[in-house]
């Protein structure tokens, strides 16, 4: 029983935990650039392809984190270091809103009365079916329905109709940019 518990409860030594911690804070930055430098629409609509690199990735990335330490401490130390990261990295985003704009992006105008600003869907990667998928979803058929589109930081696509109440409200977002 005590050789169990002592497998179980196996740990690094001091210097092998800065190291699994340091690794996972290298990586865990390296992927958040990696997935900005995507751009927003691969982060909203996940397909086949990026489940399997999700999953690939964290498996490429585990061996690299833990320094081929497979005790259960280094993993609590690897997992505990991604949850500080993310919410002093979730902290930094809501202090500065620079930071935010840089990281997170800001919502883009990518058709403006009926008409597709193609540029800025191609610099996207958004498609012409794609757009018209979004406008099917908020039940309209027809470009020259909608007064605007707006590709969300969260990779959505929302889409205002022309028949739409526009109502007034206090701003608590930066407005878009129309051309």
């Amino acid at each position: 029983m005590q050789q169990w518990l002592t497998q179980v409860f196996d740990h690094p030594d001091m210097t092998h935990s800065l190291i699994i911690a340091a690794k996972t804070t290298l990586i865990y930055i390296f992927l958040i650039a990696g997935l900005r430098l995507l751009g927003k629409r691969e982060l909203g609509q996940m397909n086949i392809f990026d489940l399997i690199l999700i999953i690939v990735l964290g498996n490429a990335v585990q061996n690299a984190m833990m320094d081929g330490d497979n005790s259960l401490v280094g993993g609590l130390i690897a997992a505990t270091v991604l949850l500080v990261i993310n919410k002093l990295f979730s902290v930094l985003l809501h202090r500065s809103k620079r930071i935010e704009r840089v990281m997170v992006g800001q919502p883009i105008l990518i058709l403006h009365d009926g008409i597709p600003m193609e540029d800025r869907m191609k610099k996207e990667g958004i498609t012409h079916d794609q757009l018209m998928m979004a406008l099917r979803e908020h039940g309209l058929t027809r470009l020259d329905q909608v007064r605007m589109c707006v590709l969300e930081v969260d990779g959505s696509i929302s889409c205002v109709a022309n028949e739409a109440e526009a109502t007034r409200t206090r701003r608590h977002f930066k407005a878009i940019k129309l051309p």
